[in-house]
């Protein structure tokens, strides 16, 4: 049985909403590689006979940019949001362009918002983050003072407990950037938390942390001192240049693995306390509500994770039949993604895929499947198996561990129906 998205209350439907961005972004279908290379041979390709504006004219010179901007030919490369989600975009998400890129790490101007008061405009030389609570010494660090400690280079990938939240019950988003769009991945550069907190000096009751944020939602989190004494760090740069405002300049908290709600951003506090604090964040939200009722609560950990980029809704196969390569991201809170399998007949049968470049831990993972698509409808699917041996469920399997209730940690296997004019659209196969 295959599910389509559902339709809006109001009568109209979300897939038609949701389709604009592909013809916005949607190109004239193309001939075949072999159709483009006889064009040529006959000398009919004005690109190739005819003398362009770019080989007459100088262009721009050095400084007409200063800071660097895409081509206006990706101009609809950009984040996009729903705006049916949320009453007010100041407590809102857009979603990061999967469909659009390629490797493992996120464009900063691409990379997902998730805000609770909107963004937050601090001047750095104004900015303070202050340790307090059951620590020897409470400190009070500046930026300058921060950056005066060791610093390290980490690519982690962060996702929205909340990422494919809207699929739980069905499919209701027709596009990966709007179904999974809600995760990047980028290189952070800043200093491990330990060496702040060892600063302060810890006392031994001292077994959790409280991370608050200085925009006007002051986000609070709990986190176990474990974790912060691991591998946290506090950041203020990411892909080598500054933090972006709405990814918490001047400084942010970065929690490998676990879920972005945690990595507080424009970090102002930390305390240090005996348990945890109970905070919103931590129990009304951002808890998974059970079938029987109960809500389990402190999952952090974002689960392993995978879905094909492209082709898929916003992506179509344009070049009809013949060679083709399909791509995807994979990731886990756990580490490293050890195998990635991909099927075209909706989970019938798997083909291992191809996993590309670097494989970090708790980072993304590129993978890749070159097949020969003959015309036919396909339904492709992606499996990813970490290197702990968590194997991604499918939707199916995991209702049935949780229910339907929750809207957080939805990591089941997505479907794209492929359909034989190469348009794609999100479907469940039961």
């Amino acid at each position: 049985m295959i599910d389509g998205p559902e339709r809006a209350g109001d009568g109209a439907s979300r897939r038609s909403f949701l389709k604009r961005s592909l013809a916005l972004g949607g190109a004239a279908a193309l001939a075949g590689i072999g159709g483009r290379r006889a064009s040529a041979a006959e000398g009919g390709d004005p690109a190739i006979t005819e003398v362009q504006d770019w080989n007459r004219y100088l262009g721009d010179g050095v400084d007409a940019r200063p800071y660097g901007l895409p081509s206006p030919y990706e101009s609809e490369v950009v984040r996009r949001d729903v705006p049916w989600l949320t009453a007010d975009a100041t407590s809102s998400v857009n979603f990061t362009p999967l469909h659009e890129l390629d490797g493992i790490i996120t464009p900063n101007g691409l990379c997902f918002e998730r805000h609770h008061a909107g963004i937050a405009e601090i001047a750095p030389q104004e900015h303070r983050l202050m340790i307090n609570g059951l620590v020897d010494r409470p400190l009070v660090f500046t930026m300058d003072d921060l950056k005066r400690f060791p610093r390290e280079n980490r690519i982690y990938f962060l996702e929205c407990a909340a990422n494919t939240g809207m699929e739980w019950r069905g499919s209701q988003l027709n596009g990966c950037q709007f179904t999974h769009g809600m995760v990047h991945c980028v290189m952070y550069t800043g200093t491990p938390l330990r060496y702040l907190l060892e600063e302060a000096g810890l006392k031994s009751a001292g077994k959790w942390l409280l991370a608050e944020g200085a925009d006007a939602s002051a986000m609070t989190r709990s986190i176990p001192m474990e974790k912060a004494l691991d591998d946290c760090l506090v950041a203020w740069k990411m892909n080598g240049e500054a933090l972006r405002p709405e990814q918490g300049y001047p400084v942010r908290l970065v929690v490998p693995g676990w879920e972005g709600n945690m990595w507080v951003k424009w970090l102002r506090r930390l305390e240090v306390g005996d348990q945890p604090w109970q905070q919103r964040e931590e129990t009304s939200k951002y808890t998974d509500l059970l079938a029987n009722g109960e809500a389990r609560r402190f999952t952090w950990a974002m689960d392993v994770k995978s879905v094909i980029t492209n082709p898929s809704p916003q992506a179509p196969i344009t070049h009809g039949r013949g060679r083709t390569v399909a791509t995807g991201l994979a990731w886990s809170g756990n580490g490293r993604i050890k195998r990635v399998d991909v099927s075209l007949d909706g989970g019938r049968n798997w083909i291992e895929a191809r996993i590309d470049g670097p494989s970090l831990p708790m980072a993304v993972h590129r993978f890749y499947l070159d097949f020969d698509w003959d015309g036919s409808e396909l339904f492709l699917q992606s499996r990813a198996i970490d290197e702990k041996g968590f194997v991604q469920p499918t939707k199916d399997e995991l209702r049935a561990a949780r229910g339907e209730n929750s809207i957080y940690h939805n990591n089941g296997i997505q479907t794209w129906w492929l359909q034989k004019d190469g348009a794609l659209e999100n479907v469940e196969v039961s």
